[in-house]
């Protein structure tokens, strides 16, 4: 009768902390893609963009929420394969790290490029950004915020429920006396504790990209960017020399390439003409019959 009555109570609290994850886990919103990776969190206002060259003002007033700051950057350097090299540095000496880097070497004309993904510790994202752009010309600086303070307000409050929840489960564990009982409760600790990770991975993923923003740099050469219109005499003037020059070097470069078969051509031209003439002195030369 005892074991009847103890299973009964038992079997109570188990429907109880059912009961009570359900409920919690109806509360609260999802956090996480479809693949159960880091948490994405949607645009709540639709972002704040800034382009051509406004970086922007990350105000405290960001800082006392949490805001997730995403960009890009595009920069026009003479040497875009050591003004990759001097982003790293800018960055690293900031605190921050670097999460992707290729680099394409010179060719046809122009001095390479490079792209990078930058994360930048958010307190010192604008002067970092002001550092970026002096490494040439800043032809596009954009950024946009996120405001994800309800999703981190979210995922703490189910990682406590989810404590809460092993920690009466396990007390329960201790009393409980049957084999069936401790193996009911045994499967159910485990689900629970696997949840509990999962919303602590993606809280320390979402923690992760509050701290650190992500800034993606694109490094060109003057070869690569678009051509800029004239505004007056003197650009124009510029534009006609550059476009002369150009002109210029690009027939040198043709004459170049041509001349070794040019040279042969020559060569080849002068024997047959010497050969021609050879055979036409040698006729002239025998006796007629």
């Amino acid at each position: 009768m005892r074991r009847i009555t103890r299973t009964t109570t038992l079997g109570a609290a188990l429907l109880a902390a059912t009961l009570l994850l359900a409920g919690c886990s109806a509360g609260g919103g999802s956090v996480s893609d479809e693949s159960g990776g880091a948490p994405v969190a949607p645009e709540v206002n639709g972002g704040d963009a800034v382009t051509d060259g406004d970086s922007g003002d990350f105000s405290s007033d960001e800082t006392a929420r949490d805001v997730i700051v995403t960009g890009s950057m595009t920069v026009t350097a003479d040497d875009p394969i050591a003004a990759s090299r001097d982003a790293v540095d800018l960055v690293e000496a900031a605190g921050g790290r670097v999460d992707g880097r290729t680099e394409y070497a010179p060719s046809n004309g122009d001095a390479g490029s490079a792209t990078l993904v930058l994360r930048i510790p958010a307190e010192r994202l604008q002067e970092v950004i002001d550092d970026l752009a002096e490494l040439g010309r800043a032809d596009e600086i954009s950024t946009s915020t996120n405001d994800v303070t309800q999703y981190v307000t979210d995922l703490e409050s189910r990682i406590a429920t989810q404590r809460n929840i092993i920690d009466r489960l396990n007390a329960m564990f201790a009393q409980a006396t049957t084999i069936a009982d401790l193996i009911t409760l045994e499967t159910t600790i485990a689900e629970h504790q696997a949840t509990l990770e999962d919303l602590q991975t993606q809280q320390r993923s979402l923690d992760d990209q509050i701290a650190l923003s992500t800034i993606s740099l694109y490094l060109r050469s003057e070869a690569e960017a678009p051509a800029q219109e004239p505004m007056d005499f003197l650009s124009g003037l510029a534009a006609g020399w550059g476009a002369f020059v150009a002109f210029f070097s690009g027939l040198l470069v043709a004459l170049g390439v041509l001349l070794p078969w040019l040279i042969a051509a020559a060569l080849i031209s002068g024997a047959i003409v010497l050969l021609v003439r050879w055979n036409r002195r040698r006729r002239a030369g025998q006796p007629t019959s």
